[in-house]
């Protein structure tokens, strides 16, 4: 790959040592190849817009492998609260959804759930009273403007703390039990979450509802098309034929017995784990087609070095990812799946050339601003990582370890894992911040690596490819 071009802006000074919380998680090291299959538990993106849909739906509905994680537990509390039953079945992932009429004078806790905070403002408003959103102090910095403007202009009254349209939490959406529907601009691009949580509810409004993006670059769009894949699976007529625009029309929600597909991005780590560490990690219950960005996985991973094949197993398809601890570097568009960032980043500070991720400056505006977390983090350790205009630009140095923050975003904490695989002494900050998509993520990378398989790892102790024959490396 061709050297990058100088990127902008210049990254600050090297931070200073952070001291370890009581609370840091030491990252395993891996001390052979891995040879190792784990089980991803259910998307949450599906799992989210499944739960708003049955929420409006004509009767009661049923999604079996369901995420049990904070955010799929904020949202499920979030619909009670709403008047919404939802209830267990013989396990946790099995969730009866009986919608009943949305109730208002109600608050609801967004935590630091993007789905929660975006999704269901558009729902409240069909509520009889207003209801009010607030979450975690992180939330309050996430964007809402968007959402609101569009209600808004829609008939429906949103305030804040402040005068005018409230731009982010907390706020407001009172109520009248109907939304007049009709056509809105909204310029989504800081997240492609502001689409897809109007189009969820638009059926219910009384003319359905035309949208129009009117931003300059639209990211995540396989999230959106997720939505709209949802939305027909229900019976809703949706027109997405012209660029942009997503025409709803109103009707009836159908009342559905779905099963959740696994969370291709969350399997991200694990997968990539085969390159840093070598062996194969497998993940089963892959689809054989998705609307999940997670289906770019497979791909990005043999760009950078991986060998992938679908087998055949038990329960589906299983996907196998094998490594030699060998990374390339990598120049990549994430536009449409900037959540696998975190993961690519990592990798890419334990490649054996530079690394250029672009069409991701949406990613300043998620749990944390997480360009700035990935290079300063990455410069902690010892390696060089650069924000440019959208994106990062990582260059391998030798890595040491230290204390890995991860600013309450769950993804972060998944990248310092993966490079903890390759680099002793590195201690994760908070990695109970997990809970969010993957509780008992800790847990789940011990079990991989209990698959080591005997002999010498693929790895030496600086993070570079190849090296030591001794596993944890000198002093270890």
């Amino acid at each position: 790959m061709s050297a990058p071009e100088p990127p902008h802006p210049q990254p600050a000074a090297q931070p200073a040592p952070v001291p370890a919380r009581e609370d840091a998680w030491a990252a395993p090291v891996a001390i052979g190849p891995l040879d190792a299959t784990v089980q991803v538990p259910g998307s949450k993106s599906l799992t989210n817009r499944l739960l708003v849909l049955a929420a409006l739906a004509a009767g009661p509905g049923t999604l079996r492998g369901a995420l049990r994680s904070r955010d799929a537990d904020l949202m499920i509390a979030a619909l009670r609260t709403l008047g919404v039953a939802v209830a267990e079945g013989g396990d946790p992932g099995t969730l009866h959804v009986t919608p009943g009429p949305l109730r208002g004078d109600v608050a609801i806790d967004t935590g630091l759930a993007g789905t929660v905070m975006r999704f269901l403002p558009p729902v409240a408003a069909l509520a009889g009273g207003p209801v009010r959103f607030d979450g975690d102090p992180q939330a309050r910095v996430r964007p809402m403007g968007p959402v609101l403007a569009a209600l808004h202009a829609l008939g429906v009254k949103v305030t804040g703390d402040g005068p005018g349209i409230p731009t982010h939490l907390p706020f407001i959406v009172h109520g009248t039990g109907r939304v007049a529907g009709g056509s809105v601009d909204v310029d989504a691009s800081a997240s492609s979450q502001f689409v897809s949580g109007l189009l969820l509810a638009a059926a219910r409004f009384e003319r359905g509802l035309t949208l129009r993006h009117t931003g300059s670059t639209l990211p995540s769009l396989p999230h959106i098309e997720m939505t709209v894949a949802t939305l027909r699976d229900v019976g809703v007529h949706v027109d997405d034929s012209r660029s942009g625009i997503w025409q709803v029309a109103p009707g009836p929600v159908a009342a559905r017995d779905v099963r959740v597909e696994p969370d291709l991005s969350n399997a991200a780590p694990f997968l990539a784990a085969a390159l840093v560490a070598g062996g194969t990690v497998r993940v089963p219950g892959w689809p054989a087609s998705t609307t999940q960005p997670g289906a770019l996985v497979p791909g990005l991973l043999e760009r950078m070095g991986a060998t992938t094949a679908v087998e055949p197993g038990p329960g589906g398809d299983v996907l196998a990812v094998t490594g030699t601890g060998e990374i390339r570097g990598i120049d990549v568009d994430l536009r449409a799946a900037g959540e696998l960032a975190p993961t690519v980043a990592a990798l890419a500070a334990l490649a054996d050339s530079p690394s250029r991720l672009r069409g991701i400056a949406h990613l300043r505006g998620h749990e944390t601003d997480r360009l700035a977390a990935l290079a300063t983090e990455i410069t902690r350790l010892g390696g060089q990582c650069e924000e440019t205009r959208d994106g990062l630009v990582v260059t391998p140095r030798p890595l040491h370890g230290a204390v890995f923050r991860t600013y309450a975003d769950h993804r972060m904490a998944t990248s310092g894992a993966l490079l903890g695989l390759r680099v002793p002494g590195i201690e994760v900050e908070d990695v109970a911040t997990t809970a969010k998509t993957l509780p008992g993520f800790d847990a789940m990378w011990q079990r991989m690596l209990d698959g080591t398989r005997d002999g010498a790892p693929a790895h030496g102790s600086d993070g570079r490819a190849g090296g030591s024959p001794h596993g944890r490396g000198a002093g270890a």
